[in-house]
């Protein structure tokens, strides 16, 4: 019995989807339009998927975005809205014509090629995020705001500078995150929108401005230190 609904599900052109509790309905034809996708080869031949308790394919994914990525198929049209979700749904189905096409527009083409490409060029910057949070969760005890010092230096000849600096500081050394330097033409403030716009993605409310110096704090030095805010209440 469940061979032969099988094998009836199999040569209907009709296919029921259910992605993340997202129903469409669309043909067999148009599931393997992209050849080489994932969705063909789900698809090509005997399906490849679980079904749900009414007998539609699921897909352990959130649905939301999907029918961008079915009207492509079914009509060759780009989506300008929700640019960013449906281009990670087309990375994750492997709609490479889709794929390449939203990577020439604006917003994800400024993205890898501009926004990424700079951040990779500046040493342990993921990294660094992660230990800037940490450094925020840790001194959040009993507070509404934690605060973490950034030291930038743009260039190898702002390393020195910043050593310097950075030794005449009257507080723990250990929690000041240093960024830089980097070979790119952003400059400091674009590392600091970054860095603010990284954390934030993440779920944080923060933002950063420049490091008030104690009395005493070798002159200009501060050029070089930033104090991110996190607010959590």
């Amino acid at each position: 019995m469940w061979k032969e609904q099988e094998t009836k599900i199999l040569l209907s052109p009709i296919v029921q989807l259910n992605i993340g509790g997202e129903i469409y309905t669309t043909t067999l034809n148009t599931l393997k339009r992209c050849s080489g996708s994932k969705l063909y080869d789900l698809f090509n031949g005997q399906p490849k998927l679980r079904t749900d308790s009414e007998g539609r394919f699921f897909i352990d994914r959130d649905g939301k975005h999907f029918r961008y990525i079915l009207e492509y198929l079914r009509t060759n049209q780009v989506p300008t809205e929700c640019v960013k979700e449906v281009y990670k749904e087309a990375l994750f189905y492997d709609i490479e014509p889709l794929v390449k096409i939203l990577e020439e527009s604006p917003v994800i083409f400024g993205e890898i090629v501009g926004r990424k490409q700079f951040l990779a060029r500046v040493p342990n910057y993921s990294e660094n995020i992660e230990v800037m949070i940490r450094i925020a969760r840790a001194e959040v005890v009993a507070s509404r705001y934690s605060n973490v010092i950034v030291c930038v230096a743009r260039t190898e000849d702002d390393v020195g500078k910043c050593h310097d600096a950075f030794n005449s500081l009257h507080m723990d050394k250990e929690s000041v995150v240093k960024f830089g330097p980097w070979k790119a033409s952003p400059g400091i403030t674009d590392l600091l929108d970054c860095i603010k716009a990284d954390i934030q993605q993440k779920g944080y409310s923060v933002t950063y401005m420049t490091y008030v110096a104690d009395k005493g704090f070798l002159s200009k030095s501060y050029d070089y230190f930033y104090k991110f805010v996190f607010t959590w209440w």
